[in-house]
This record gives structure tokens, C-alpha cells and sequence, in this order.
């Protein structure tokens, strides 16, 4: 796909999921951020089925949705999508802004919606803040989706099994969210959509604004050329390139099959000479 195409399918993407987002802000807004849809069913369950190890399990992966984790999956996105040095140290640049900014974003949104967590009786874990959209959720969603990205850009062998491995990896995270008890599904929700309308805006301003040479996972136009000017074939040798060592110069006598097409065999009793055909 062309770049003009490519920007304007993910930026259509992206408009899509704030589209959402926003509606579920307003609708959570209007409603004083009580539970909505499912949420009081799926906390219920949640805390009506919590074996030790479930939990201990639920901990460990959503701590890895925050920290260290995510901006590792997305210097990891920039080194495999970038070709070039340039590329990669553009792209790590890049990435780390997505992610960062996107967490600025969230939290700003965040404050302003306020909607309260759900009981505090009901929490297995630690958590702090206001709940929509989800901190984790978002912050997972972003790393999973910039390697994705980058995957689907390099197109590995394997790339598929990749892309569900991480791609269940970014929404089991937020699941572990309503499981221990410390966000609403809608929550989980919200930060699914903020995450994907944030990529979706990056994504496309790369893609129209960025030069093509600095893009990452594109290759620089006209640089085989380059290496066939500097290597050329066969059939444009110089001058030594025939085993006569006579080729067509300056001079104009060409090759040496053109110098005997006007004259017959030599005569072997006249050697140097020629007689015509």
C-alpha cells in the first residue's frame, strides 16, 4: 500500500476507536461513573472465584503492564522495525514518544472523567488513582501494539504465532485488572480504545509527515541503482573485456569479429595476409 493509503486506513482506525472512547467517557460521565453493562456481574464473579494460585498468577502478569515492561516491548518495536542506524535510533525515539505521551494523554483524560474504583473490599491487589480508563490496560495496549506493528512491518517468519502470542499477552492484562478487583470491564474497555485511537493518530502522522528515507521498515529508494552503477554487468565491460584485448574504442576499428567479417580465412601460405572473400 502506498503511504497516502497507509495514513489514511489507520487514521481512519484510530478516529473510529476515539469515536467509541469518547462515547463510553460521555455515557460514564452521565451516569455519575456507576457500574455499567456488566460490571457489577463480571466483579462478582471475579471475586467469587479466586483460588490461591489464580491470584498469584493475576498479580505477577498485571504487574508486568506497567514499568519497565512496556517501554522494553517498545525499544524492541523500534529495533526490529528500523533498517538502518538512522532508522532505529529514529525509531526508538519515536516509540518511547508514542508510549509516553500516550500515558500523559490517559492520565489527563483520567482526572477529568473521575469515575470512583470499584469497592475497596472487593481489591487483591494494590491500586491508586482514578479508574477510567485503565492505567495498565492502556499502557499494556500500547507496548503490545507498537511490537505488533513492527512485526507485521518486518514479516518474520512466524510473524503470526507472534502477533496472537503478544496480542493475548496486551489483553490478558487488562482482564487481570477486573479480576483483582481494582477496575470495572468498562475500564478494560476504555483503555483497549484509547490505546488503539492513540496508534492509530501516531501511526498515520508518520506516515504522511515522516520522510520515506527515515521511516522505519522502508528501504531506500534507488539504492540498488546505486549498486549497479557501481557494478556493472557483463554486457557493458570496457575494453578488455573480449580475450583479444581489442574492443570497440575511440578509434572505431570494433571488435574483432567485425574486422574479419569483410575478409576470408587466412591463407596459410601467406601468413599476415588476406585475400577477399
Amino acid at each position: 500500500m502506498k503511504r497516502d493509503e497507509v495514513a489514511e486506513l489507520v487514521g481512519s482506525c484510530g478516529l473510529g476507536a476515539w469515536t467509541a472512547f469518547g462515547v463510553l467517557a460521555m455515557v460514564m460521565v452521565g451516569h455519575d461513573g456507576i457500574p455499567l453493562f456488566a460490571d457489577a456481574d463480571l466483579l462478582s464473579w471475579s471475586v467469587g472465584h479466586r483460588p490461591g494460585v489464580a491470584v498469584a498468577l493475576a498479580r505477577g502478569l498485571t504487574d508486568t503492564g506497567t514499568g519497565v515492561v512496556p517501554y522494553a516491548m517498545a525499544v524492541l518495536a523500534a529495533l526490529v522495525a528500523g533498517r538502518t542506524p538512522r532508522q532505529r535510533t529514529l525509531a526508538v525515539a519515536l516509540c518511547l514518544g508514542c508510549l509516553g505521551a500516550g500515558q500523559a494523554l490517559r492520565y489527563t483524560v483520567m482526572t477529568l472523567v473521575a469515575r470512583p474504583r470499584p469497592p475497596l473490599t472487593d481489591w487483591a491487589t494494590h491500586a491508586s488513582g482514578w479508574a477510567f480508563p485503565s492505567g495498565h490496560t492502556t499502557t499494556a495496549a500500547l507496548g503490545a501494539g507498537l511490537l505488533i506493528i513492527a512485526v507485521r512491518v518486518r514479516g518474520p517468519r512466524g510473524a503470526t504465532p507472534l502477533t496472537l502470542v503478544i496480542g493475548v499477552w496486551g489483553a490478558s492484562v487488562g482482564l487481570t485488572r477486573v479480576y483483582l478487583g481494582v477496575h470495572w470491564f468498562t475500564d478494560v474497555v476504555g483503555g483497549w480504545l484509547f490505546a488503539l485511537g492513540w496508534i492509530g493518530f501516531c501511526l498515520s502522522a508518520v506516515a504522511r509527515w515522516l520522510p520515506a528515507r527515515w521511516t522505519p521498515g522502508t528501504t531506500v529508494p534507488g539504492a540498488d541503482s546505486a549498486r549497479g552503477a557501481a557494478h556493472p554487468t557483463d554486457g557493458a565491460a570496457g575494453p578488455h573485456a573480449h580475450g583479444t584485448g581489442t574492443g570497440t574504442g575511440m578509434d572505431g576499428r570494433g571488435t574483432e569479429a567485425e574486422r574479419r567479417e569483410g575478409h576470408a580465412p587466412d591463407d596459410p601460405g601467406r601468413r599476415g595476409r588476406s585475400r577477399p572473400a
